[in-house]
């Protein structure tokens, strides 16, 4: 791969096996350069956040992000390497894919949709436009209870005053000439799969011929005196990122809770906050994700800024002056509208669902942080994975199905989190490791750590090592397998 000038914007030139090709050179999720990524069986492989493109279209194959690459012209000529690009795409550096218009006769009362979809998140735009990008031309219906339009959550816990229009994934204008329609501030109550009826809070109805469930999670509330108070949070919107930065200025913030988005908005408050204090049971940061010596580095980079404390006025009578205070103690599920419809969940309140995002009721899929489902990566064992990759791979099989193109989840699981401007990358599903071989320096951040169980290797995770984390994630995608024994 190399990346190379047109005098009018960079271009990406390909050689594999031989044959030349030319797409852009970022990719369009973050703006990463695709030339430090991974190029392998025909495709490119983003380095930060593990994204893929095919080099031969452009076209996206794995997530995140919503846009294609323009490709670009290539020939030879004796020992020149000739590419003819447009200027327009070599600026934009993205392309979204062609997309159908809706041909039914319908106008906005009409209660019935051919999908309607609940949850605006990245599981149901993306289900949305994949319909359409196929050729899906009957109504499409989104709803969901915020009052924006899709956005990217991920980023409120690490930019806290990014505002709406910054966060968006998609403008108004792209909805309406795509004729997907979108209600927002409308919650489901309750589905009836019988008379395939959706009922809203405010009393309305909507039919459905298929249906996508992906409400995603709800924080875990926690249990304290004056919950009313207006400097306790729960990060879930644009509006209670900017109200935490906006009020926390030079006070004493207090963060409950020491899970990513907890840590993400501890560092993202030392620059604005007089002190930040984290409180969590656990002694040592994302110890069951990523095992207690990365935790431990990770805290090192924290403790001049963050103090730590191992008990949750505190169990031992310590009192922290808190200004403002930020809850983040796990989430759950947001799927108890559904207990009397006969779609089935665990106990934990997850839909299951199969290889090709389908529940047990026929035309009823689910997408997203509610759901576990079979991840082959791992002998099928019934996961739930809370990641944005994820829900955007869970929207579009869940799409592609709808339409009766049978096609079953494949994909190597691809997570991050970013922190005083460190970032760390994992891909694979490290559930139940046993041993950690860590390569590379935890002191100076630059490392890579193989997460294994028994003989295998199940997960990686780096920082400052990029694009390992791309490469293994290829490894794992081409269903291979690597064992401890390489690794050391």
């Amino acid at each position: 791969m190399r990346e190379v000038d047109l005098g009018c914007g960079r271009a990406l030139l390909l050689k594999e096996h031989g044959e030349f090709s030319a797409i852009a050179h970022k990719c369009p999720h973050y703006g990463a350069p695709l030339v430090k990524g991974v190029l392998s069986k025909g495709h490119v492989r983003c380095p930060w956040h593990g994204a893929c493109f095919s080099i031969a279209s452009g076209d996206i194959e794995d997530f995140p992000g919503l846009d294609s690459l323009p490709t670009f012209q290539v020939r030879v000529e004796k020992d020149k390497v000739i590419i003819r690009a447009n200027k327009q795409a070599l600026q934009s550096q993205k392309r979204t894919k062609l997309m159908s218009k809706c041909s039914a006769v319908i106008n906005s009362s009409t209660s019935f949709s051919h999908v309607l979809i609940i949850g605006a998140g990245p599981a149901g735009l993306v289900c949305a436009e994949t319909l359409r990008q196929e050729g899906f031309t009957d109504r499409i219906v989104m709803c969901t209870m915020e009052k924006h339009h899709p956005y990217d959550r991920p980023k409120l816990s690490k930019s806290l005053e990014s505002t709406v229009e910054q966060l968006r994934l998609r403008s108004a204008e792209f909805f309406q000439n795509h004729d997907i329609e979108l209600l927002t501030e409308k919650e489901v109550t309750s589905v009836d799969v019988r008379t395939k009826t959706i009922t809203f809070q405010d009393g309305l109805k909507m039919e459905y011929r298929k249906l996508l469930i992906a409400t995603g999670s709800r924080p875990k509330p926690l249990n304290y005196k004056g919950k009313d108070v207006e400097n306790v949070f729960y990060l879930r919107t644009p509006e209670d990122a900017n109200n935490i930065a906006r009020l926390v200025s030079n006070k004493n913030a207090v963060i409950v809770g020491t899970s990513f988005i907890g840590m993400e908005v501890a560092a993202a408050l030392t620059d604005k906050a007089h002190s930040v204090s984290v409180i969590g049971v656990e002694g040592v940061p994302f110890r069951k994700a990523l095992g207690e010596k990365v935790g431990k580095a990770i805290m090192k980079v924290q403790k001049t800024l963050i103090l730590l404390l191992k008990e949750v006025v505190l169990k031992s009578g310590k009192v922290l002056r808190a200004d403002v205070c930020v809850i983040g103690a796990g989430s759950s599920p947001a799927t108890s509208f559904l207990k009397q419809s006969g779609i089935h969940t665990d106990s934990k309140g997850f839909i299951t669902v199969s290889k090709t995002m389908q529940t047990n009721v026929d035309g009823i899929f689910a997408a997203g942080d509610a759901v576990t489902f079979p991840l082959p990566l791992r002998g099928n064992k019934k996961v739930n994975i809370p990641h944005w990759q994820m829900a955007h791979l869970h929207g579009r099989v869940a799409a592609l199905n709808m339409m009766g193109r049978v096609t079953e989840i494949k994909t190597v699981p691809y997570f991050w989190t970013a922190m005083f401007g460190k970032s760390i990358r994992y891909a694979g599903h490290g559930e139940g490791f046993d041993d950690v071989i860590i390569q590379g320096d935890l002191d100076e951040l630059k490392f890579v750590a193989f997460y294994t169980k028994s003989e295998e290797v199940v997960a990686v995770a780096s920082m400052n090592y990029d694009p390992i984390v791309s490469r293994v994630a290829e490894v794992f995608g081409s269903g291979k397998t690597i064992k401890k024994r390489d690794v050391e």
